[in-house]
């Protein structure tokens, strides 16, 4: 009996030993939960009034800065369609002069038509039609392109060819294949061009020796 109840003693104390070490323990866990508790009451803080029209007032001028920027796009977009809105037209439109050019080309080297009467009106036609083409372009801002004994331009100009010209600097234009455009200030189509080439030394050896040819 007396060995049972110090087993009893030991048991009971062994457990408020055991109660006691987990008091630290446990308030250590309730004094995170309340820090915990008071930093979430922190952050729900209901924000002052003077914040609250601080960012009212920082909303509105977001929206007005964007408003304003939409407002200047859709003026730019305007302007650009009222000077820019016919370009594909007048893209198109330049197909005229090419086949004007063409038909006169055609014409003059019809061998039944050299000297003719009517080949020469013809030809006088064709000019006039060109002529009075390219005035109504110049009248809605369509300009040609001048090229001929200018230098190359690569805004402008597109060179096809080189021709030896010992004469010219190199780099000149001294033909036109196609007539170039700008419309405004804007490139409608590049003049398509021949530009003047320095005779290299190889080349003058080669025209010598066919012109030595030639002689013998």
């Amino acid at each position: 009996m007396e060995k049972e109840e110090n087993q009893n003693n030991f048991t009971k104390d062994r457990q408020e030993q055991v109660k006691e070490t987990a008091k630290p323990e446990e308030n250590l866990e309730n004094e995170i939960n309340q820090d915990k508790n008071q930093e979430a009451k922190e952050e729900i803080k209901e924000p002052t009034q003077e914040e609250k029209i601080t960012e009212l007032e920082d909303k509105l001028a977001r929206t007005f800065a964007e408003m304003e920027n939409q407002r200047r796009r859709f003026e730019k977009e305007k302007d650009e369609a009222f000077e820019y809105g016919g370009y594909s037209f007048a893209k198109e439109a330049l197909n005229l002069i090419d086949n004007l050019e063409r038909s006169k080309q055609v014409l003059e080297a019809d061998e039944k038509l050299k000297g003719t009467e009517a080949l020469n009106k013809s030809l006088e036609h064709l000019d006039i039609i060109k002529k009075d083409t390219i005035s109504i372009f110049e009248k809605n801002n369509i300009k040609p392109i001048e090229s001929l004994n200018k230098k190359l331009d690569p805004n402008f100009h597109q060179a096809m060819m080189e021709i030896l010209d010992d004469t010219k600097e190199p780099g000149t234009i001294i033909q036109e294949i196609q007539k170039g455009f700008t419309i405004k200030d804007r490139l409608l189509r590049p003049s398509l061009v021949g530009v003047s080439k320095k005779t290299s030394k190889k080349e003058e050896k080669t025209e010598e020796n066919k012109e030595n040819t030639e002689d013998k």
